[in-house]
């Protein structure tokens, strides 16, 4: 045997002990790709011509579900939660839809950073307040998510606004395969690109540890409030990417908060985020958002009144919770 030949051997075999590694260490995110084929089988089934324009505006219609739930992913793993995503996502797709209609498109390049930028302000806003008022972050972003809707009800009234074309012809259309949609693309690089260097940093491990034992990390020296602040930003970031995602989807922008802030905790739960904090990613929750969309399209080729889907939904929520801690029972009793 060559040297050549075994050192691909060794490689093959590295290959897959790492494959086996991420099995056995993601259990959950396993289990939601099983789900998610399953699915796409079933929905194969019931439209046999379902292909790659179903892929593509699968890609579309989830890019701003998948953004709003790593913007909470963010926030709960840290320990907190934000009922406000949906009014920040609304009021930062206005923002951007008012400033680019008719105008250039570096003039529009400018005002996708304002609306990042304007994202991460509310979001530490959002932050500030939890940590001078001490009140609970349920209730600070609950308070919240009526001030944002209303901001954006005072710039437009009724749907309006415009998209730059490139931003449009972004999330648009396939890339190198008919089968693999932009959107789909863009959320994995937007993700990646934030998420894989966070979690590897110090700053992502204090996000974990303020949310796994807020006094634990306060001796060892991690500063907990700035650390609040900071992941509220984070979603803020996220919550601003999503409503950048609804502006180039639709093409213009609505003041009314949709259903995006229940949908995303919906998410994370059947993600597998932990409310409790300190536990979980962001793979899972955008896997789940998938599932959830083919679930509520299934049932309209079914033929079954499309607000059925919310009662599934729920149903499948209270499974998952329901499984989540009898296996936390499992783990405590010796």
């Amino acid at each position: 045997m060559s040297a050549a030949t075994e050192a691909l051997g060794r490689r093959r075999v590295g290959v897959g002990e790492a494959v086996t590694s991420w099995i056995r260490r993601s259990p959950w995110i396993v289990a939601l790709i099983g789900l998610l084929v399953v699915f796409f089988a079933i929905t194969k089934m019931l439209v046999p011509n379902y292909g790659a324009p179903g892929v593509q505006a699968l890609g579309i219609s989830i890019l701003p579900n998948a953004l709003a739930a790593v913007a909470q992913a963010i926030v709960v793993i840290s320990g907190g939660i934000d009922l406000s995503v949906g009014s920040m996502m609304a009021l930062t797709s206005v923002v951007s839809a008012v400033l680019m209609k008719g105008q250039s498109d570096i003039f529009a390049v400018g005002v996708v950073l304002g609306t990042l930028a304007l994202g991460v302000l509310l979001g530490a806003i959002n932050g500030a307040l939890i940590v001078a008022t001490r009140v609970p972050d349920i209730v600070v972003t609950l308070a919240m998510s009526f001030v944002w809707a209303g901001v954006a009800l005072l710039i437009i009234h009724t749907p309006g606004g415009g998209a730059a074309p490139w931003l449009m012809e972004t999330i648009r259309g396939p890339l190198v395969s008919e089968w693999i949609p932009r959107g789909l693309v863009v959320l994995a690089v937007l993700v990646g690109a934030i998420w894989i260097p966070l979690r590897r940093s110090n700053l992502g491990l204090s996000l974990f540890a303020i949310g796994s034992n807020r006094l634990a990390a306060f001796r060892s020296g991690v500063p907990v409030d700035r650390m609040k602040i900071v992941s509220y930003a984070l979603t803020g970031l996220f919550s601003s990417l999503a409503g950048l995602a609804l502006t180039a989807n639709t093409g213009n922008a609505s003041p009314v908060p949709g259903p995006y802030t229940l949908e995303s905790i919906a998410a994370i739960v059947l993600g597998g985020v932990s409310l409790a904090g300190g536990r979980g990613g962001v793979v899972g929750p955008i896997l789940a958002v998938a599932v959830l969309y083919l679930i509520r399209i299934d049932l309209q080729f079914i033929g079954i009144n499309p607000n059925f889907g919310t009662v599934v939904q729920g149903v499948i929520l209270i499974g998952v919770v329901m499984l989540g801690s009898f296996l936390a029972l499992r783990r405590v009793r010796p």
